[in-house]
């Protein structure tokens, strides 16, 4: 499978402050040790589980299971780069929609950055480029590809919107050693 990574078809990101001193922040902790139902709070009903494993090479990755607009996606995030501050996830996405399955590939990004007052800026960035098998479904479907951006645009940025305060707070929980809500 080809990735088109020249191409956009949605990217979206949105920063949540947190009173939380950087140096108590570690995503990849996080990120690697979240317990599903965690992760489901921090999108409901978006979220439907979650939890890690590695590729055959011993690479760390997550494993997502959403629903982003109206499309069930299985996200299959290896970590390129997992640190205290920054985590940049990459997946050859499986998305089931109405129409039938295909697949695109996510860049997702996590990043902590120190501001003043002793807290942290949580930013939650996600990038998606087609593959080749994606334009071929939309091209099979007679879908535009500017009418498939336009409709991952929305129902990702509306998804990353909702997602990226609940994962702030998330991550501050863990980095104050505090219980996860029930």
């Amino acid at each position: 499978m080809k990735v088109l990574t020249d191409t956009v078809l949605s990217k979206s990101a949105f920063s949540t402050d947190i009173d939380v001193p950087i140096e108590k922040i570690d995503i990849a902790d996080w990120l690697f040790n979240l317990p599903e139902a965690e992760y489901k709070r921090c999108c409901a009903p978006d979220h439907i589980g979650a939890g890690t494993t590695a590729t055959d090479d011993g690479k760390r990755m997550s494993i997502n299971v959403e629903m982003i607009g109206t499309a069930l996606v299985i996200q299959h995030y290896v970590a390129e780069e997992a640190g205290p501050t920054y985590c940049r996830m990459n997946s050859i996405s499986d998305v089931f929609t109405a129409a039938g399955r295909t697949q695109v590939n996510v860049v997702w990004e996590l990043n902590a950055e120190k501001i003043e007052g002793g807290r942290t800026r949580y930013t939650n960035s996600v990038t998606a480029h087609p593959t080749d098998a994606f334009m071929a479904f939309i091209a099979e479907h007679g879908i535009t590809y500017e009418d498939a951006a336009a409709a991952r645009q929305s129902a990702g940025g509306d998804h990353n919107r909702r997602e990226t305060p609940l994962f702030a707070a998330s991550i501050a929980r863990k980095a104050l050693g505090e219980p996860n809500p029930t």
